[in-house]
């Protein structure tokens, strides 16, 4: 037997890889080392920028909102939905992002899928500067069923020692600033899609009037990143206590926003 046998093609995978060299090369910077190809990414601190870094981690999904961009065949969404989550989570702690991991798994490897996936997370790692480090897609015939994928990313920044923000300076009478978001983001799609697929039996090119879209395309809409928003305000001198990316939805309109606090 040959592997291709089992389900993995090589040279389907080298294709693959090709079209995330491209986007991924997109977004290095001077603090990469070793381009792309080995299985650990280098990235070097500068020395002479910070004094006292503090790095910051973080590490979550897309959810269900996979469903949805598999359901509509567009995926370059939630590629930059997956880097703009994880950039945000690391903000709220005044953290400037360093650089991205992803891990991306399917059945049956899909070159046109991996590129369109890898080309949206490229795109949100160049806007806040964040160098994408993506690795070759595992291939899992007989664990993902066809068609399916998994995508999770891991992010690192730093931040100031000094300038860390942790909550304890939260006092009353403090001023709440709420950044508008742009929809669900990547957050409460289980319920949407019961409520959406299941009790409304739409379809994901069902037009909605009240939406004036597409339900899908409207359930697809990008989860923003508030990188620049909050580098206006700090160019500002605008000073912030703590921030919150919050996850959850309003009770009445289902908007969650980045909430920093002045």
């Amino acid at each position: 037997m040959k592997y291709a046998d089992a389900g993995v093609n090589i040279a389907v995978a080298d294709d693959a890889k090709q079209r995330i060299r491209h986007h991924a090369s997109r977004t290095f910077t001077s603090d990469v080392l070793g381009g792309i190809g080995g299985f650990g990414a280098l990235f070097a601190l500068d020395r002479k920028k910070w004094k006292e870094p503090v790095l910051v981690s973080s590490a979550d999904g897309v959810g269900t909102k996979l469903k949805i961009a598999m359901a509509m065949g567009v995926h370059s969404t939630v590629g930059g939905d997956l880097v703009n989550h994880c950039i945000n989570d690391i903000l709220v702690q005044g953290a400037e992002p360093l650089f991205f991991l992803d891990y991306l798994a399917m059945g049956k490897l899909e070159p046109q899928v991996v590129e369109q996936l890898v080309e949206g997370m490229s795109r949100s790692c160049a806007r806040p500067a964040a160098h994408s480090s993506a690795a070759k897609p595992p291939r899992c015939p007989g664990f993902y069923p066809s068609g399916e994928y998994d995508l999770a990313g891991f992010i690192v920044g730093a931040v100031e020692r000094k300038k860390l923000l942790t909550g304890k300076s939260v006092q009353p009478g403090d001023t709440l600033i709420a950044l508008p978001s742009a929809g669900l983001h990547t957050n409460g799609y289980s319920l949407a899609r019961k409520l959406v697929f299941e009790v409304a039996r739409l379809k994901p090119d069902t037009y909605v009037a009240e939406v004036g879209n597409k339900i899908g395309a409207e359930l697809l809409k990008p989860h923003l990143c508030y990188a620049p928003a909050l580098k206006k305000h700090r160019r500002a001198r605008l000073g912030f206590r703590p921030r919150a990316h919050h996850r959850r939805r309003h009770p009445r309109k289902l908007c969650p926003a980045c909430c920093p606090v002045a």
